[in-house]
């Protein structure tokens, strides 16, 4: 993987994220890919193939506009990468994220970890 492969698949992420489209969803994971939301996250809590990360995205949806992403990679080395970048929503939720991704030969992720911490509110 290159800078520029994982900042065009990042882009496509938040590009799916925002339609929701299922193809599009689909596209970025391999067919055995696993997703975990948080880096503790083990057996059951963790979502485990391209079909069912994508059921899991359209299970719970951001509506249109609640939302602004802003995403990188950080660091890319061989087949893995860690990408960095915020989330604001409308309602004043805050979120800043770490992603590690491992990507197959045909640049699909193959494990995805997010670590997030949420603003505290005051």
């Amino acid at each position: 993987m290159t800078h520029d492969a994982v900042k065009n698949w990042i882009d496509a992420y938040v590009n799916a994220w925002r339609t929701y489209d299922p193809a599009a969803i689909g596209a970025l994971f391999a067919e055995d890919a696993t997703y975990a939301y948080h880096p503790y996250d083990e057996g059951e809590e963790v979502v485990r193939g391209r079909e069912a990360i994508v059921a899991d995205w359209l299970e719970e949806r951001d509506e249109p506009g609640t939302w602004e992403a802003s995403y990188r990679p950080l660091v890319v080395e061989g087949q893995r990468a860690v990408a960095e970048g915020t989330t604001s929503y409308t309602n004043g939720e805050f979120f800043w994220n770490l992603w590690t991704l491992r990507f197959d030969d045909e640049n699909r992720c193959a494990e995805f970890v997010e670590w997030f911490m949420v603003r505290p509110r005051d």
